[in-house]
Order: structure tokens, then C-alpha cells, then sequence
């Protein structure tokens, strides 16, 4: 549905901090699902911890907030520039029920909860197979950060 070239052109995010890979499925102003390849290569995890390397949960907070960007400029049927700033500005009811480790897979879901003076509330799910890593409530907004 959207490949890493799409993503690149919507999100202003770049290595190390792009978290999301592919979209692989958009439901206008409802949902996404996006996938986040967890690699050994990553560079937190020589010391997100030596001997035990584990995803950070708030990096995973993050990729669930990159997709929830996605849906959002999708929604709006608009593409970012450098005048604005799609931010994370809150967070509810986070919480981390299995470890992400190499290897896996993390599959991002995001679903539009509501939009109320420009702040979008989402409710997102991390899961690796069948199995959440992480769910919470993310809330973004646009910001204008022209000089003029």
C-alpha cells in the first residue's frame, strides 16, 4: 500500500529515527497498518541492554506515533512541508506486555479515536504476531514553525 519512497515523502523523519518500514493497510480517516522491522542492526541495542537486546518502549511509542502520522496526512488529503510539524504532544494508558526483540516483526495499528481543535486522538497497538508488545492512546497536532 505504501512503500519506504511513499513514507520517506510524508514523514520528515531519517536513520536512525524513521521507525516505520512499509503501510500495508490505509482505511481513509479510520485506520493503518504498518510494519516496523526490528533488525540487530539498530544502534540502541548495543546498549538497550548488551547481552539482552530489547526495544525501547518509548521507540515503540514513536513508530506507533510515526503511523499515526500517516493516517493523519492521508486523512487531510495533505502532504507535510517544511512549515509545518506534525507532533507527538500526549500520551494515555500506555502499556508494554511482551518485549520487542531482533527478529521480530512489529506490526503498528492505529485507529482514529477523534479530531477536536486540532489535535487527533489515536489509539494505537504494537504487536509482534499474534501477540501485543504495546497499546496506548497517542494524541498529535499540526504546528505551523514558519519564521514569518
Amino acid at each position: 500500500m505504501m512503500d519506504i519512497h511513499a513514507i520517506l515523502k510524508q514523514l520528515p523523519h531519517r536513520y536512525p529515527f524513521l521507525l516505520v518500514d512499509k503501510v500495508v493497510e490505509l482505511e481513509r480517516n479510520q485506520r493503518i497498518r504498518a510494519v516496523k522491522n526490528v533488525t540487530f542492526n539498530e544502534p540502541y541495542f548495543t546498549g538497550h541492554f548488551p547481552g539482552r537486546p530489547v526495544m525501547p518502549g518509548v521507540l515503540i511509542l514513536e513508530a506507533l506515533a510515526q503511523a499515526a502520522g500517516l493516517l493523519a496526512f492521508d486523512a487531510m488529503g495533505q502532504v507535510p512541508d517544511e512549515n509545518n510539524i506534525y507532533y507527538f504532544v500526549g500520551i494515555d494508558g500506555a502499556r508494554f506486555k511482551r518485549p520487542v526483540e531482533p527478529g521480530d516483526q512489529l506490526i503498528l495499528e492505529i485507529t482514529i479515536d477523534r479530531v477536536r481543535g486540532g489535535v487527533w486522538k489515536f489509539n494505537g497497538v504494537a504487536r509482534v504476531e499474534d501477540e501485543v508488545a504495546c497499546e496506548a492512546q497517542l494524541m498529535c497536532t499540526m504546528r505551523n514553525v514558519s519564521g514569518g
